[in-house]
């Protein structure tokens, strides 16, 4: 399939199900930490500086967003989790929003599931790859902010993540950086397979 991602555009944002597009196009969606740079991603993968609007306060996105790219298929940014100044109540809230759209979505081809680098994955990280493989969703882990790391030492940070994930090696595993586009095509490839 060819893409021509200069033809994308954020389609609506929705709460929950009664929101969703009504059509059959495939979805990839989008997931992780507050930080881990979604919002960069989102802007790399379709060339665009503020498609997806990056903000120094973490937890800005609330609701699940859509982008619509070139009328063939969407990316679908869920809110991102592990950001403490949300009440409790909120990421309950949140967390429903999320599993009632990743396990009943039948436009959902797979989650682009976002790690940094540079970290051990949190708690939360774990939680969603084990979710996902539960729920035998096809996943893609994404490894973002790889250009802070001296390339040298990508090997050591992507088997530490690989280690605490209990990574299952059928999944794709790509190390990213919004700043000098590395893993751009790799992450359109495994993207594209998915469709």
């Amino acid at each position: 399939m060819e893409i021509n991602t200069h033809n994308a555009e954020i389609l609506l944002s929705a709460v929950n199900k009664s929101h969703y597009p009504q059509d059959d196009l495939p979805e990839i969606a989008l997931a992780g930490r507050s930080n881990v740079g979604k919002s960069s991603f989102i802007n790399t993968m379709l060339n665009r500086k503020n498609l997806a609007r990056t903000s120094g306060k973490p937890g800005k996105t609330q609701l699940l967003n859509f982008f619509n790219i070139d009328d063939k298929m969407r990316f679908v940014d869920v809110p991102g989790y592990g950001y403490a100044r949300v009440s409790k109540k909120e990421r309950e809230k949140w967390g429903r929003m999320i599993e009632e759209y990743l396990t009943t979505r039948e436009n959902l081809r797979a989650v682009v599931s976002l790690v940094d680098l540079r970290h051990d994955p949190s708690a939360d990280d774990v939680q969603m790859y084990e979710f996902l493989k539960y729920y035998e969703i096809p996943v893609i882990i994404v490894a973002t902010k790889a250009d802070k790391i001296p390339r040298g030492k990508w090997n050591k940070h992507e088997s530490a993540i690989k280690k605490k994930l209990n990574f299952d090696p059928s999944d794709d595993f790509i190390l990213f950086s919004s700043v000098s586009k590395a893993g751009m095509d790799q992450a359109w490839d495994a993207i594209l397979e998915k469709l």
